[in-house]
């Protein structure tokens, strides 16, 4: 794994984007994998190692998550401002096409990325996020975003543990893993998640109504992948049903009894992605469904 920055501009000047590259440098073959709202690129490294057989896997944190710069109070964290700043990561990988795996927060970006008139995306993996989300599941997400603060690792990793439900598999070593990269010390001496608490500004804001990206979502036109914790609130059944109503061509990868969002850290998981993406190689973006 290789860690390089690149600094992204925002209204009251630049702020530094880190990103984790996995995979020979010289593979034109590239992959990008975005997280959720409040986690950050090392949730990706068990899938980055394996996918750098065939890729040049890059794992960005998003400004003000993991080894990214907070943004200067005054500028917001949203949906435009991931994107310019994936536009000018993009810039800097100098590749023409990419292929693109986003959890939640990531997945929604990748969308809207997608969406645009000349995408450089080739392909959309979508981590239990759809084409409508619910105020009520926003609502949900709101409560556990914040400025938390806990006295040891220990209570940290508790919480982690009772926050995020569909990771209940996962091993002690992978939540060892998740409590190392996903926490920071705070100046009193505490331990705090590793994120910039006024991300929760931005869900508290969001809260109050549905999300309908389905206008948005229709214009990609790229192969599709859709990962389905058949227990989420984010990504339900009905959305599920709608999407591969309008998109017939939509591959779907149900996971059973777990809820949102899947950690892709389970071997299961990694197969089926891997499988996926091999099974799309010969794709081109301007290509139609």
């Amino acid at each position: 794994m290789r860690t390089r920055s690149v600094m992204a501009l925002d209204p009251l000047g630049f702020h530094r984007v880190v990103y984790h590259e996995w995979g020979s440098a010289d593979n034109d073959r590239v992959l990008v994998c975005v997280h959720g709202l409040a986690r950050n690129s090392r949730d990706f490294d068990e899938l980055a190692r394996a996918l750098s057989r065939d890729y040049r896997v890059i794992c960005p944190d998003m400004p003000g998550r993991g080894e990214s710069d907070w943004l200067s109070p005054g500028v917001n964290y949203d949906i435009p401002r991931y994107m310019s700043d994936m536009a000018t990561l993009l810039a800097r990988l100098d590749v023409d096409q990419v292929d693109w795996i986003g959890t939640s927060m990531g997945g929604i970006i990748g969308t809207c990325l997608a969406a645009l008139p000349n995408s450089p995306i080739r392909t959309l993996v979508l981590n239990d996020i759809g084409s409508f989300i619910s105020k009520e599941s926003l609502q949900r997400i709101a409560g556990y975003v914040g400025d938390h603060r806990f006295g040891s690792l220990a209570e940290l990793e508790q919480y982690m543990r009772s926050t995020y439900t569909a990771y209940r598999n996962l091993n002690d070593t992978q939540w060892q893993h998740l409590v190392k990269y996903g926490h920071r010390v705070t100046g009193e001496g505490e331990f705090g998640l590793h994120y910039d608490p006024r991300l929760a500004e931005g869900t508290q804001e969001a809260q109050h109504q549905d999300i309908d990206l389905e206008p948005l979502w229709a214009q990609v036109k790229c192969p599709q992948m859709l990962i389905w914790g058949d227990q989420s609130d984010v990504l339900t059944a009905d959305t599920v049903e709608r999407m591969q109503t309008l998109r017939p061509d939509l591959d779907l990868y149900q996971i059973p009894g777990i809820t949102h969002a899947p950690s892709l850290m389970e071997a299961e998981q990694i197969v089926a992605i891997q499988q996926w993406l091999r099974n799309n190689r010969a794709h081109k973006p301007d290509e139609v469904s």
